[in-house]
């Protein structure tokens, strides 16, 4: 069975996440699944402004497959699905955001770090611009 959650920041930085879910009856599954996406989040945006640059959206989609049909307390997960859907404003500020991702992904993010101890964790990124030049 998979678990999944998606997450979108706001204009001020600020993670929300996206309906249907409401966190206050998200399930310890989903809630694992919801802190490592807001970890991810919110790292890659600090690296972010320090490469000068504010995506104009960032979503991120956390998954997850469990062993079993339904949630179970005794339900873990066998691997993970990291996935992010970026929005820039000008087509050269793609590469400073892809590269605040990886950093996030395969580095500072102290949430991926401890998933990849329980499972396999695997990403997908997503960049468009709205405007070719700047």
């Amino acid at each position: 069975m998979q678990q999944s959650i998606t997450i979108q920041a706001n204009d001020k930085g600020q993670f929300s996440l996206e309906k249907p879910h409401e966190l206050n009856k998200l399930n310890p599954k989903e809630l694992l699944l919801y802190s490592t996406a807001l970890c991810a989040g919110m790292t890659t945006l600090a690296i972010a402004e320090k490469e000068r640059v504010k995506p104009l959206k960032l979503e991120i989609k956390m998954s997850g497959e469990l062993d079993t049909e339904k949630v179970e307390g005794r339900s873990k997960f066998e691997s993970f699905h990291i996935a992010y859907n970026v929005e820039c404003k000008h087509i050269d500020e793609q590469s400073k955001v892809s590269h605040a991702i990886q950093l996030a992904n395969d580095k500072y993010c102290g949430g991926l770090a401890m998933l990849r101890k329980i499972a396999p964790v695997s990403h997908a990124i997503s960049i468009v611009s709205i405007e070719v030049e700047a």
